[in-house]
């Protein structure tokens, strides 16, 4: 490791608590014992659940033990933004950028994908310009197109106090929720934009601080746009390969192959690699569908239709794959009246998220066909998953006659999975928590009617095994 250099920051302030701004800001408190760490945000029950370990509101393993160790020593959560603006000689900004609507393709050629909402980035620009008496560095965390960084430098030079001065960085978050601890202790990389005319002081001030645990060659240097970009790039990049995979799947399906198999083969390629070639119910969470659907936009507004084009295609996979497999169950069984075991409900294991999830796409066609559902996730909150659901419900069988049963009656949540999988009489597995590994599968089977039937969403059990028990198996990509 390089030799730091003397400090030069002692006061870091991040506006925004959630899945970015929380564990960033807990990881450089570890490392950098020196500097307070101020974390802060509008929302006062958030705060106060970063201010209770025990009760985080985000789950990440090896998180809460974390914020324990740091809390109150040099790391802080509080609502009271303008002290913490005031006091800081560097500042993320990590608040949420929710995408704007939608709009799909159609033929007299308007956007598809769509924008991200800036305006809390924007309101965060104006109060540290206005609550600054002090130069600061201004660093972008959050997930943003291209150009946010020029338009906040631009925000802070309108409203800066006189002899007030700003330099504006752009430094990508690229953790994985559910490894988010491991991806920010040991990154591949860190990404530090900068415009030209400020790239050697702030930028320079901002390694100063990775330096104290990330080796100093995976510290990597470029302009704002580039930076910008490689986020939404880097992203897009991972979800072509899970869309790749996925469509490989459907055909495993039709000619008899084992995607399993098939992933194998071409991840001992080193040129390919094994990693995101599981072929699942596709992704989900707010990354990936937010960063595609912003660089398809980006490449519409800049009228590059067939690499537009080229972006649009991975998202419609997406869909495609999570809504063919529920139609593989509906067409497997009938589902009108019975009671279905649903295990996993987070997008991805190692996670309570549950934003974008595929679960609910899946829930809501086995909802409109008539099913009950039992639904277990070791990570998302009972009450999360029941708004989801029974909202969903009301939503899609509306226009369906038939159905009267919608909202709580029809969706209960389990606190285990063999609770939820007594009586049913078939289980789907929507997140490949490995917990679901180890059920008592021999037990589980003696509670449900004589012809079980599994649906495993991430092909991730023991097939073979569960055969022999006497399940009827049906997996993605075989």
């Amino acid at each position: 490791m390089p030799q730091i250099p003397s400090p030069q920051i002692t006061h870091i302030c991040c506006i925004g608590a959630g899945y970015v701004g929380g564990p960033t800001s807990a990881i450089i408190s570890q490392n950098c014992p020196s500097i307070k760490v101020t974390v802060v945000d509008t929302d006062a029950k958030r705060i106060s659940a970063w201010n209770s370990p025990a009760a985080l509101p985000i789950y990440e393993p090896g998180l809460e033990a974390i914020i324990r160790n740091q809390l109150n020593i040099n790391l802080f959560f509080s609502t009271d933004i303008d002290k913490a603006i005031a006091e800081s000689q560097l500042i993320f900004i990590a608040v949420n950028t929710p995408p704007l609507e939608i709009i799909d393709t159609d033929c007299s050629g308007r956007r598809r994908g769509a924008g991200a909402d800036l305006s809390a980035v924007m309101e965060c620009a104006q109060r540290i310009a206005r609550v600054s008496t002090s130069s600061k560095i201004i660093v972008e965390k959050s997930t943003v197109p291209c150009g946010t960084s020029h338009e906040v430098g631009d925000i802070l030079q309108k409203y800066a106090r006189s002899g007030v001065q700003f330099q504006v960085l752009s430094n990508p978050e690229f953790l994985s929720e559910g490894t988010a601890v491991r991806d920010l202790q040991h990154p591949d990389r860190v990404i530090i934009g900068s415009a030209l005319q400020t790239a050697s002081e702030a930028q320079e001030h901002l390694k100063y601080i990775y330096k104290h645990w990330v080796p100093a060659d995976r510290i990597i240097t470029m302009s704002q746009w580039s930076a910008e970009l490689t986020k939404l790039a880097s992203n897009a990049l991972l979800a072509q390969r899970v869309s790749s995979i996925n469509s490989l799947s459907a055909l495993c399906e039709s000619l008899g192959a084992d995607i399993k198999e098939v992933a194998r083969g071409c991840g001992a390629d080193s040129r390919i690699g094994g990693d995101f070639l599981r072929a699942s119910l596709g992704f989900g969470g707010s990354c990936f569908h937010k960063d595609l659907s912003s660089l398809v936009w980006l490449c519409d507004s800049l009228r590059l239709t067939p690499v537009a084009d080229y972006w649009h295609q991975v998202l419609l996979m997406n869909e495609f794959q999570t809504s063919r497999f529920a139609q593989r169950i509906l067409s497997t069984i009938n589902v009108r009246g019975a009671r279905i075991a649903c295990l996993g409900f987070a997008f991805k294991e190692g996670t309570g998220d549950a934003r974008n999830t595929p679960a609910t796409r899946v829930c809501r066609e086995l909802l409109t066909a008539g099913a009950r559902l039992s639904v277990y996730d070791p990570k998302v909150p009972a009450d999360h998953i029941l708004s989801m659901l029974t909202e969903e419900a009301v939503e899609s069988t509306a226009a369906n006659s038939a159905r009267v049963d919608v909202g709580y009656n029809c969706v209960s949540v389990c606190s285990r999975a063999l609770e939820a999988i007594e009586g049913a009489q078939a289980v789907v597995v929507l997140t490949a928590w490995p917990e679901f590994r180890c059920i008592n599968w021999e037990q589980a089977l003696q509670t449900m009617p004589a012809l079980a039937h599994i649906f495993d969403g991430q092909a991730m059990l023991d097939h073979e095994y569960l055969q022999k028990l006497g399940f009827q198996v049906v997996s993605m990509g075989k």
